[in-house]
């Protein structure tokens, strides 16, 4: 009776253990295509599309998981088939320094403004 019951408790752990994987698996694919952008569909993510495309290009990302590669891996993958403009999140790099900071120097430069707004009228 001791067997049967380390046979169960074994056989329930084992079965929460693929539950977990596949959780982690599920929501590795929905992030990773959360970032991509479907080429075909205006302003929507490869996971919010239902294209041709974005339907390859999931079973495409489901793939590189099951063989191994990381999110990173998979991203670059996909960086040197489509360009750096499927992914709604680019890194820095030379093509998008001006994508990063342009935001900054906006901010700068509104900042500038409003106190040169303030000095003038302070001095009236």
């Amino acid at each position: 009776m001791k067997n049967i019951k380390l046979i169960l408790v074994f056989i329930f752990l084992c079965f929460l253990n693929i539950n977990q994987s596949l959780a982690n698996e599920k929501n590795l694919i929905f992030k990773i295509t959360k970032n991509l952008r479907c080429l075909v569909c205006q302003g929507q993510s490869v996971h919010d599309s239902d294209s041709e495309f974005a339907n390859s290009l999931k079973i495409v990302v489901q793939k590189k998981i099951d063989e191994g590669m990381s999110e990173n891996e998979i991203y670059e993958f996909l960086k040197i088939k489509f360009g750096d403009w499927i992914l709604y999140d680019p890194g820095l790099n030379k093509k998008t320094y001006i994508l990063w900071l342009l935001p900054i120097l906006l901010f700068l430069i509104g900042g500038a403004i409003i106190i040169k707004f303030f000095k003038i009228n302070k001095i009236k």
